[in-house]
């Protein structure tokens, strides 16, 4: 099974997952600003990926800009602002196997499948 938090309506989501409906994949769909990451998730994403939370942070967006830009904050305030603002998080993110890539380039995905 494959796992792709999905934001429908970020270009580089819908390509991620028309790339694995291509490869048949078996594709389980997180919408996650329909259904918020919990911290646990959020965690355990951040360890698959080998980064700290602060990389899977979306610096361009609004949110990000006006709360967090610039702020001194740990490892754990990161990934609590991810919580509550789902929207922070890059994308898409593509989980199998106990690996995790962030599909930017599309091609990150194709050395996890």
């Amino acid at each position: 099974m494959t796992k792709i938090y999905h934001n429908p309506r970020c270009t580089k989501s819908r390509q991620t997952l028309a790339l694995l409906e291509e490869k048949n994949e078996e594709i389980e769909i997180v919408e996650y600003l329909k259904t918020n990451p919990t911290k646990q998730e959020i965690t355990e994403l951040v360890s698959m990926l080998g980064i700290k939370p602060l990389e899977l942070i979306r610096k361009g967006e609004k949110i990000f800009k006006e709360e967090f830009k610039g702020k001194e904050m740990s490892d754990a305030q990161w990934i609590d602002a991810m919580v509550a603002h789902p929207i922070l998080i890059e994308r898409p993110v593509v989980v199998k196997n106990g690996k995790a890539v962030i599909g930017r380039p599309i091609e990150n995905v194709i050395d996890i499948l």
